[in-house]
């Protein structure tokens, strides 16, 4: 039986068979068995057949493979076994210990972080999707070289007049990666700029926008479709939306909002794709309302709570932006806990307990969003004047200013406050 995994190319295929790994370090943070579950589907997501799980008690991780040496040989035992040519470590892998394993276990080995890469890889629908995947992928894949190459000490001929020594390949691999990188992220600034002048005319409009935020496969893109009419991709797997999709949505007394769905948090997300996907992330920094989907049916649902507000806060949300839980698939929970979950949010002003598939508890929310949106504090552009100083007293008297600029005659500010203080300066 094939495996899946061609050891003379160092790649695996669709549909390769693969081995699960946890290396458990006892911390109790999250459930074993959800965690193995969670990597799994990930695993799944890119079309491989993940054939075993495997948690290993980690008492003291071991810098040349992490696991300890009879576990290596443990799970190099169970691949044969079940004929697997692939492992997924559920956790981060130094390249020394990415080789070392490969090596032992004659087997192509990936950690989290390259599991999380390769699935964005594959989901990135739009050109700036693929920028931000692919700068992610280099920066992870730079410090990962010496893992590839197997003419490390090969010598190319210096350049120019002077000659000298040359460089070897993997840094001229290293030089091309981090010119390629420098050119993304120039592109990936001129996403950004043209972002900010899209949420600039937004904010001048004004109207508020709602932002959902949440685990991957909490229901973001299915309450998104509800609330919208839209069609975003919504499906039972991680990772189904990674671009961030815009809409118009009426509710209560407000004449329009816009909503945005946006890619889905995971524990232990990559560094390198917060930093990429900044231009993405940054619809979430500028909301005037964060609505957090939650998974409420989940094992690990309030472990998922803490990561993506871990997220929220290494991206810069502002702890002062008015925040609503949605605690989804009320469909999911038995009887009992249904009407344990319906009260406690019922006795809360920030939770509507809701299922997002069958659509109960969405018109609830809808009212929740609305009262907070007329008492919040939302973000303006306005312009005034260069020279008018009492318009300018009076915003830093009822809002708190942002920012300003001064071009000519024109004075713009930034600024955050009320939307009745809002209304109350147009008419002053």
């Amino acid at each position: 039986m094939s495996t899946g995994f061609d050891r003379d190319r160092g790649e695996f295929t669709r549909g390769a068979r693969a081995v699960v790994v946890l290396p458990d370090q006892g911390d109790g943070a999250r459930d074993a068995e959800a965690r193995l579950a969670e990597t799994a589907g990930l695993a799944a997501a890119i079309g491989v057949s993940v054939v075993e799980h495997i948690a290993y008690r980690v008492r003291a991780p071991k810098p040349a493979t992490l696991i300890g040496s009879g576990q290596v040989e443990q799970l190099g035992a169970q691949m044969r076994v079940a004929e697997a040519g692939l492992v997924v470590f559920d956790a981060s892998l130094t390249p020394v210990q990415q080789r070392n394993l490969e090596t032992a276990l004659e087997a192509k080995v990936i950690d989290r972080t390259g599991l999380i890469l390769e699935i964005f890889g594959e989901r990135a629908a739009t050109a700036e999707g693929r920028l931000q995947v692919e700068l992610a992928h280099l920066d992870y894949q730079a410090g990962r070289l010496v893992r590839s190459w197997t003419h490390l000490e090969r010598q190319r001929g210096g350049f120019g007049f002077l000659g000298g020594p040359g460089e070897t390949q993997i840094e001229a691999d290293r030089r091309l990666i981090r010119d390629r990188m420098a050119r993304l992220r120039r592109e990936l600034d001129q996403v950004s700029r043209t972002r900010g002048l899209h949420r600039d005319r937004r904010r001048r409009a004004p109207w508020p926008v709602i932002a959902l935020v949440g685990y991957t496969n909490a229901g973001k893109s299915t309450l998104f479709n509800h609330l919208t009419g839209a069609s975003v991709m919504a499906e039972d797997v991680l990772f189904a939306t990674l671009d961030p999709t815009l809409r118009q949505v009426s509710l209560p007394g407000i004449e329009k909002a816009i909503l945005s769905d946006t890619v889905g948090f995971v524990s232990e997300l990559p560094t390198q794709l917060v930093a990429a996907f900044k231009a993405t992330l940054e619809e979430v920094v500028s909301a005037d309302l964060l609505i957090h989907v939650r998974d409420i049916a989940h094992p690990d649902s309030i472990a998922q709570k803490d990561d993506v507000e871990g997220v929220l806060n290494d991206i810069g949300v502002d702890a002062s932006v008015p925040r609503i839980e949605a605690w989804n698939k009320l469909d999911l929970l038995d009887a009992e806990e249904r009407e344990e979950m319906l009260g406690e949010a019922a006795r809360r002003d920030d939770v509507v307990a809701l299922s997002a598939l069958r659509g109960e508890g969405v018109s609830t929310l809808l009212e929740t969003i609305a009262a907070l949106l007329t008492t919040a504090h939302r973000r303006y552009t306005i312009t005034l004047d260069a020279g008018d100083g009492a318009g300018a007293a009076w915003l830093h008297a009822h809002g708190e200013v942002l920012g300003q600029a001064v071009e000519g005659d024109i004075a713009t500010y930034d600024v955050r406050m009320a939307l009745r203080d809002f209304e109350r300066f147009g008419t002053r």
